[in-house]
């Protein structure tokens, strides 16, 4: 069971939890490279590397 406090699973990352969960999501769901992925975000207007997708 989680506390109202529990540390969120994204603790530590530099993006929000919104876009890595977005990231993860495309990746996962479709049949897409991780530069595919970046290129996507990036036409949403989130600059992130497919090194940083990988991770």
């Amino acid at each position: 069971m989680f506390s109202p406090a529990a540390k969120s699973p994204y603790a530590g990352y530099r993006l929000p939890a919104q876009v890595i969960s977005q990231a993860v999501w495309l990746y996962f769901r479709f049949p897409l490279s991780l530069r595919m992925v970046e290129e996507m975000l990036a036409a949403r207007g989130i600059a992130v590397s497919h090194e940083t997708i990988l991770q």
